[in-house]
């Protein structure tokens, strides 16, 4: 069990888990779990962290098939500017490796921004906090789980 499946478990916030094998010659995890889980990339939502013009860490959660714009997170966070965090300040504040990144339990709680686009589907996946493995869920229990706010973040 990852700490973004306990965090749901000790709410009682309704999820499914799904495990795939990953491919670690895989360009793209969220694309790879898209195809692999059988489940359309809209609905597959990869979590990337930024760090912000005032030094701050903020958590961006957009769809795989899109990009994340960083005049947009920098924006909706109330920053003048973002770029994307070094992976070992990455690594550092949400406890997870690269490619399993979840907005859900991370060692450090930081401020989490989720892409308006989350409320167009009843369940969408994000990473449980490894390579191969997807956690399904509402997107309001997601919000509610990791304070989240929405604001357009991706192109």
């Amino acid at each position: 069990m990852t700490p973004g499946i306990a965090l749901l478990k000790k709410n009682n916030i309704s999820h499914k888990v799904h495990e795939y094998r990953h491919d670690s010659s895989s360009d793209s995890y969220g694309i790879e779990a898209s195809q692999k889980l059988g489940v359309a990339e809209e609905r597959v939502f990869k979590t990337l962290v930024v760090a912000l013009s005032n030094k701050k860490l903020v958590v961006g959660v957009v769809p795989v098939s899109t990009m994340l714009n960083l005049k947009l997170i920098a924006r909706a966070a109330g920053a003048k500017k973002a770029i994307m965090a070094a992976p070992a300040d990455v690594e550092r504040s949400t406890g997870y490796v690269l490619g399993g990144v979840s907005p859900l339990g991370q060692k450090k709680r930081l401020k989490t921004i989720l892409d308006l686009s989350i409320q167009n589907h009843s369940t969408i996946f994000v990473s449980a906090g490894r390579r191969g493995l997807e956690i399904e869920l509402s997107p309001d229990d997601l919000i509610k789980a990791v304070d989240g706010n929405l604001a357009k973040i991706c192109e």
